[in-house]
């Protein structure tokens, strides 16, 4: 599903779904450790923490809200291994009854975002039970991961901010054609530009993933996750947390 409002994915509070938010507040976490493992959770904002030796860190703040797991794939049903999991509760009135009925074994009414992790035939499942929380006990200070979100969108942008391109002469006589791009194709050979040239366009608002972002902190009690560096998209965001692919030696 897609991701939702800052109005909404801030609406996990207990000012707006008090009874939901503590129903799931309390389950019980497993973490999902199989494969790269996985969490989710709601980009924050940034801050900093500073080390034994008095230096500081700049972070960014994960708030690791409950991420329910909804439904378990297996190989005989399915064809392959995953869990699906909900994340972000939605009131009953906000629900149609076909996602109710869906979310009705995992003990709730709904959620805004539904996000599967898939996990290797080779791996068991054991202990993966609908209607259980996922926990970020898969990871420890320390620990490198990849982080993958929605960027910030920016609308129709120019090739010098889009692709960071250098733009004309500044002097004297260039007159509106300081942030042109220049030549854009050849002359009546092939009389067209290529497809892919890098001109003007949307930018952002695309899935976007940093990888190799270290773990500063796992507050496994207030659920928080701190790490080294900047994370894709807004604050409110939705981010998706995994072990890192190039440094899992």
């Amino acid at each position: 599903m897609e991701q939702t409002p800052d109005a909404l994915a801030s609406s996990g509070s207990s000012a707006t779904q008090p009874h939901a938010t503590t129903e799931l507040g309390t389950r019980e976490r497993i973490a999902l450790t199989q494969g790269r493992g996985g969490i989710v959770g709601i980009k924050a904002g940034m801050t900093q923490v500073y080390t034994d030796a008095g230096e500081s860190i700049a972070v960014t703040v994960i708030d690791l809200k409950p991420a329910v797991i909804t439904q378990v794939k297996t190989l005989d049903k399915n064809g392959y291994q995953a869990i699906q999991i909900g994340f972000l509760d939605k009131k009953a009135k906000s629900t149609n009854k076909p996602e109710q009925g869906h979310a009705k074994a995992s003990g709730a009414t709904g959620f805004y975002h539904y996000q599967e992790f898939r996990i290797p035939k080779t791996d068991k499942i054991d202990g993966l039970t609908v209607g259980k929380a996922l926990s970020a006990e898969f990871i420890k200070a320390g620990d490198f991961v990849d982080l993958t979100a929605v960027s910030k969108g920016k609308g129709f942008q120019g090739g010098i901010k889009r692709f960071h391109m250098a733009g004309g002469y500044k002097s004297h006589g260039a007159s509106l054609s300081h942030r042109s791009l220049g030549s854009i194709g050849n002359r009546a050979d092939p009389g067209r530009c290529f497809k892919n040239k890098k001109m003007p366009g949307q930018m952002g608002n695309i899935r976007k993933t940093v990888q190799n972002v270290q773990v500063v902190r796992v507050d496994l009690e207030n659920h928080l996750l701190l790490v080294h560096g900047s994370v894709p998209g807004p604050r409110s965001g939705i981010v998706t947390v995994r072990r890192t692919v190039k440094n899992a030696g």
